[in-house]
């Protein structure tokens, strides 16, 4: 398959393409290389990929309309993974333009491009932020997502509203993956993973909010790579029994869906910073502080839609993943 992964710089987007390429797919990488955070990270993470005689690099945004249209043009993609996006729930509240530009304007290009050059298969980020507000645990795709606290979480949940319409107007099969919590090695260095150690190991005391009463459904990236794969091998139909006297908001008569990716196992706050401390072989200094704006207290994953359609079940507990995870931070940054 020509695989097409928008943001394969970064976190996610890396893994993905390393395993698709393991799998003997011909991959597209795009990405931006932006400097939200430190842009030699994904320069290592995408040098690997560069090795590979079917892999191949543009370095475009996704808002860049006619680098978009030239590369689906050039490359001719069956499938479309994206993972680009203005991330992180904080700096939404401080640089609000940036996710227009990203997340909505991106997404529209990258919707048109696959309107006029057909794919089998769209398959896009979400996020847990979408819940917001909501108070019912485990989040579950059935429930509606009306009240989101931060401007990151409305564009995603604007991202599955368009990508929608795009279904149901030109019969694009598509699949939105509400991601939970992705941590493990060469994760982001804006999450609390990245932060907590390089601190912990500087002896520096690490923020941490809501006075540590944070739950949070942390999933290792080897689980979110496999259940990823797994989707974009299953393209939605349209589900032909769906009412719309009582709409399901995860499906639709469309060829579109919504799912969970997560652990399905929030972990306390102060659990993982524990784990960290046995990992690092370190105390930590903590600045206990109140909730941030744009912060939700738990999130936790109903992925039982997500496992009957695909068999996608999490293997790595959080014990194993923070153990990785430290290993290949000391590695990375020659931290003995």
């Amino acid at each position: 398959m020509r695989v097409l992964v928008t943001g394969a710089a970064g976190f996610i987007g890396a893994a993905l393409s390393q395993r698709l390429l393991g799998e003997g797919h011909a991959v597209l990488g795009l990405d931006n290389f932006n400097d939200y955070y430190d842009p030699a990270l994904k320069e290592s993470r995408v040098a690997p990929l560069c090795d590979h005689k079917r892999f191949q690099l543009v370095r475009a945004d996704l808002a860049d309309r006619a680098a978009l249209e030239q590369a689906f043009a050039d490359f001719e993609p069956e499938i479309v993974v994206n993972l680009a996006a203005q991330a992180g729930v904080r700096y939404s509240l401080k640089n609000p333009h940036a996710y227009g530009h990203s997340n909505l304007t991106g997404f529209l290009n990258l919707l048109e491009c696959c309107r006029h050059h057909p794919v089998q298969h769209l398959v896009f980020a979400s996020s847990s932020s979408v819940y917001g507000a909501n108070g019912k645990i485990p989040f579950s795709t059935a429930d509606p997502v009306n009240h989101p606290v931060s401007l990151y979480a409305a564009t995603k949940k604007a991202n599955e509203l368009m990508a929608h319409s795009y279904s149901h107007l030109y019969g694009i099969p598509a699949t939105g993956l509400r991601f939970f919590t992705v941590y493990g090695p060469w994760g982001r260095p804006d999450m609390a993973p990245m932060i907590f150690t390089r601190k912990i190991l500087a002896g520096e005391p690490i923020d941490v909010f809501n006075h540590g009463k944070h739950k949070r459904d942390f999933t290792y990236i080897d689980d979110i790579v496999e259940g990823v794969a797994r989707v974009m091998a299953h393209a939605p139909e349209g589900d032909e029994g769906w009412d719309p006297e009582r709409p399901d908001p995860a499906s639709s008569r469309a060829p579109w869906q919504l799912f969970n990716i997560g652990h399905n196992q929030p972990v306390e706050l102060m659990h993982f910073i524990a784990l960290l401390e046995q990992a690092l072989g370190r105390k930590a200094k903590m600045n206990l502080l109140p909730m941030q704006p744009g912060d939700v207290e738990t999130t936790y994953a109903d992925i039982e839609p997500l496992a009957d359609y695909t068999g996608y079940r999490p293997r790595t507990d959080i014990e194993t993943g923070v153990e990785h995870f430290v290993r290949w931070y000391r590695d990375y940054h020659g931290v003995g």
